[in-house]
């Protein structure tokens, strides 16, 4: 049963679409000055209020103030933190000395060490990623060996390639953003679109 992750809300409205959709997961990109998705910590408390309660909140932070991500688990606002820098294990263990929520960890996948790299991660969950971020681009999924543990897939995903990308990889969870936008905004028919796709292929219906 794959799971999906709609990333990169930043307004009401997306939180809005999401609802309708009902994805697993809800993706907020918090005080990354560099992505045009940056949402602020006190921006995220207030979208997420509107969330559905089936739908789960994940922050992705890049290197951010342990105190930060810590706070935003611990105040009920994220049920999961998505480490999208150079976080190591060190700052791991911190973080796990501070909060017990799940933890996702993001690697760029562009040969098959960087999937042995990702594979000695203590994180709870991985994301295997195309690297750039938000560039609509998918790496070499061959790299990918079959994975006992959780992970989610992510880069270049789209409705036109959902499909082949659960059949060949197998994830436990996609994640989509730009995909999901129609001129730089999240675009409700399409986050839909891709919901239902993931849904129709858990069924095994068309």
């Amino acid at each position: 049963m794959t799971k999906i992750k709609i990333c990169g809300l930043k307004r009401p409205e997306d939180i809005q679409a999401v609802n309708e959709a009902k994805p697993d997961f809800a993706g907020f990109v918090i005080e990354v000055s560099k992505s045009r998705r940056n949402v602020s910590a006190e921006q995220v408390r207030e979208l997420v209020k509107g969330l559905a309660e089936q739908t789960e909140a994940v922050g992705v932070f890049v290197n951010a103030p342990l105190e930060l991500v810590a706070g935003l688990l611990k105040d009920g606002t994220l049920a999961l933190a998505q480490l999208h820098g150079g976080e190591d294990e060190a700052y791991i263990r911190e973080l796990r000395q501070m909060t017990d929520k799940p933890l996702i960890q993001a690697f760029s996948i562009r040969t098959k060490a960087d999937i042995e790299r990702a594979l000695q991660s203590t994180a709870d969950y991985l994301l295997l990623d195309q690297g750039d971020g938000g560039t609509g681009r998918c790496f070499d999924w061959s790299l990918v060996p079959e994975l006992s543990r959780p992970f989610f897939l992510a880069g270049g995903l789209s409705v036109v390639n959902l499909s082949e990308a659960i059949s060949q990889v197998k994830p436990w969870a996609v994640d989509l953003s730009s995909s999901l936008e129609t001129d730089g905004v999240k675009d409700p028919a399409k986050i839909q679109a891709a919901v239902e796709m993931v849904r129709t292929l858990e069924t095994g219906s068309r």
